[in-house]
C-alpha cells in the first residue's frame, strides 16, 4: 500500500500530466526516469491518450504509481520534468494535505530541484562531541522506524551551509530537533521545518529548553546519559512509526 504523502505527490502528479501532457512528454519522461519500457508496454496509456479516451486518466494514474513504487529517484525526476516543463505551479512539500495553501519564493534560499523524499529524517540539533551518543539513538530509532537519517555534517553540497540545511528540511520527510540547550540555530532551522509544513518531532533533556511558542508541543524528554538514550530510542522510533501510519 502506498505511503499517505507520496500518494498525495502520485495524484497531483496526475492531474498536471492529464492536463498537459502529450505522447512526446512520456517518451522524454521514459528516457530521462529510465522507464521507457513501462510507459510504452502499457496497453492502453497512450492509445487512451492518442484517442482522447475516458480512461486516459487512469491509466495515467497507475503509470505514475508504479514509477512511485519502484523508484522513488526517478518519481522525484518526473516532477521535475514537469515542474520545468510545465511551469505555473509550485510543488507541494508539506508532509500534510491543507485545503488552503499558500506559495511563496524565499529571498535567501534557493528551492532544490529534488522532491520530497518519504523515508528520509532530517536530524537538527547542536554540535559537540556530548551529542554523539544522542545522534547515534536519533539515528537507531530512525532506522528502527523503516527510515534514513541525515544531519547536516553529512552533506556538503552547496557553497553555504544554510543552504544545505533548507535543502536537508526541504527533501525530508519528518524533521527531528533537539532543543537542549536552547540553541538559535536549531530554532531557527525548527521555524523553517514548520513553515515548510514538515512534520517536526521535538526532543529535549529538559523542558526548561523548550521555547514558549513551542511549550504546547509534546516533547519527548531523555536522560543526557547511556540509559537515557537507550530508553529513548524505542519511543523516538514509536513516535516515527505514528508519522507513517
Amino acid at each position: 500500500m502506498i505511503e499517505f504523502a507520496l500518494g498525495k505527490r502520485v495524484l497531483a502528479l496526475r492531474e498536471r500530466v492529464v492536463a498537459e501532457f502529450n505522447s512526446g512528454d512520456w517518451e522524454e519522461v521514459g528516457l530521462l526516469t529510465g522507464h521507457s519500457d513501462l510507459i510504452s508496454n502499457h496497453p492502453r496509456l497512450l492509445r487512451s491518450l492518442n484517442w482522447g479516451d475516458e480512461d486516459y486518466s487512469g491509466n495515467a494514474l497507475s503509470v505514475i504509481k508504479q514509477i512511485a513504487e519502484q523508484d522513488l529517484s526517478a518519481f522525484a525526476k518526473f516532477e521535475q520534468y514537469v515542474a520545468e516543463r510545465y511551469p505555473g505551479e509550485g510543488q507541494y512539500v508539506s508532509a500534510k494535505p491543507s485545503v488552503r495553501k499558500i506559495m511563496f519564493a524565499p529571498n535567501v534560499f534557493q528551492v532544490p530541484e529534488l522532491g520530497v523524499e518519504t523515508d528520509l529524517v532530517a536530524v537538527m540539533m547542536p554540535f559537540g562531541t556530548e551529542f554523539d551518543p544522542v545522534h547515534e539513538g536519533i539515528k537507531k530509532a530512525c532506522s528502527l522506524a523503516g527510515y534514513r537519517s541525515l544531519r547536516v555534517d553529512n552533506i556538503w553540497e552547496e557553497s553555504t551551509v544554510i543552504q544545505d540545511i533548507f535543502n536537508l528540511i526541504f527533501r525530508s520527510h519528518i524533521v527531528v530537533v533537539d532543543f537542549t540547550g536552547k540553541n538559535p540555530n536549531v530554532m531557527y532551522e525548527t521555524g523553517i521545518a514548520h513553515t515548510l509544513g514538515k512534520h517536526v518531532i521535538p526532543v529535549s533533556q529538559t523542558l526548561d529548553d523548550v521555547p514558549f511558542d513551542m511549550a504546547h508541543h509534546r516533547i519527548l524528554k531523555y536522560l543526557p546519559n547511556r540509559e537515557g538514550i537507550n530508553a529513548m530510542v524505542p519511543k523516538l522510533a514509536g513516535k516515527l512509526r505514528q508519522v507513517s501510519a
